[in-house]
């Protein structure tokens, strides 16, 4: 899809709204769901939250004011999403290595899930970050972003992400020490 098919003037306008977020979820699902996976780790609830995603879009493109660019705003609000899943997936009493095998398992059997032992083993490590800390690790380690674009995403001081990537790498490495 082009780009152009989706503009913000096309997005308002009623006329062309509904062909122009059509042209815009297929060009940009593909981006967000990848973005979106990473976070949440499984394939059916990054459909979830990437479905989330796209209706609080159509439901908010009247206010988009155009101060940052389409898949700015779209990419904010599917980390919003993301990280509202994180919030209200239900945290058991079982121990560490229960939930750590728990990722492992599911991950195994996910058939969108193509990686080696080392990257089912680097997922099972970021499966144990917060929240907050996995987006950052995320963001800086796959997506190569800077600090500075990921401050303007996350409305979070360039020092604080980087002390949280800091303790996140920290944490990746005792996970794999600690099941080398």
């Amino acid at each position: 899809m082009n780009p152009a098919q989706y503009t913000v003037e096309l997005l308002k306008d009623p006329t062309t709204r509904r062909e122009a977020f059509a042209a815009m979820v297929l060009d940009l699902s593909p981006m967000l769901y990848g973005q979106i996976r990473k976070i949440v780790q499984f394939h059916d609830d990054a459909d979830d939250v990437l479905q989330n995603t796209f209706m609080k879009a159509w439901q908010a493109l009247d206010n988009f004011r155009g101060d940052s660019q389409l898949t700015t705003w779209l990419y904010r609000i599917a980390l919003n999403e993301s990280l509202t899943f994180l919030k209200r997936m239900p945290t058991d009493n079982c121990s560490l290595d229960d939930e750590e095998i728990g990722v492992g398992k599911t991950l195994e059997s996910d058939p969108y899930f193509d990686g080696s032992e080392t990257e089912l083993l680097l997922q099972q490590a970021i499966a144990t970050l917060p929240g907050k800390q996995r987006v950052v690790f995320n963001l800086k380690y796959f997506e190569e972003m800077k600090y500075e674009e990921m401050s303007q995403l996350l409305d979070t001081s360039v020092g604080a992400l980087k002390a949280s990537y800091h303790l996140a790498v920290k944490k990746i490495e005792e996970f794999f020490e600690e099941h080398d």
